[in-house]
């Protein structure tokens, strides 16, 4: 039986979502939103197949804000896409899995391996409200010039300094300076560029 953790809150499930605040993960309105992420990354993997340049206006419905010369090779996997931007000249591999509960800004001149993940969602600890669905959302920022190797995750609340690179296949717990190599898992600083 699950406790109604929000007598006091008159806010919707989605108006918590989008202050940061705890809510109710499988809320009507936020799958809604989310199905329409869904479709539309979906209609961008099959226009991306036929013709890429002729996608990017799929791309830039899915997204809230694409830059020029952005090329993001399909497929993409996403909440809700709308919490997306990504600055101009800026190349991501296939598959992509960026979980934007909370923003995710990805900056100008980066380069993203494939198989990368930037994951915002966080849920609690405790098993009680984990079990009631709670969950919240720390954003994710990527400066620019940043290197992505393959298979990087990037946890909730990072944020990646200008210029850095991140070694393949590792996992960012936590900032990351400008201008750094950073490899494995945590993450930790080899050396300065």
């Amino acid at each position: 039986m699950s406790t109604d953790h929000f007598t006091e809150d008159l806010r919707t499930n989605l108006e918590r979502m989008l202050a940061g605040d705890l809510y109710i993960a499988d809320d009507p309105e936020i799958a809604q939103r989310q199905q329409r992420a869904i479709r539309l990354a979906f209609r961008y993997q099959a226009a991306f197949a036929e013709d890429a340049v002729a996608a990017r206006g799929i791309l830039a419905e899915l997204l809230g804000s694409v830059g020029e010369d952005v090329e993001v090779r399909a497929p993409i996997h996403v909440d809700f896409g709308s919490n997306i931007t990504i600055g101009p000249r800026t190349f991501v591999n296939y598959n992509l899995t960026a979980l934007d509960v909370a923003r995710i800004s990805i900056g100008a001149d980066c380069q993203i391996g494939p198989n990368v993940q930037l994951l915002t969602p966080t849920h609690p600890l405790e098993p009680g409200p984990r079990r009631d669905k709670l969950e919240a959302a720390r954003p994710i920022t990527i400066g620019d010039n940043v290197w992505l190797g393959g298979g990087v995750i990037v946890l909730p609340g990072v944020t990646i300094g200008d210029d850095s690179v991140i070694g393949a296949g590792s996992v960012v717990t936590k900032d990351i300076p400008a201008g750094v190599v950073a490899v494995g898992n945590p993450t930790r600083v080899i050396r300065s560029l």
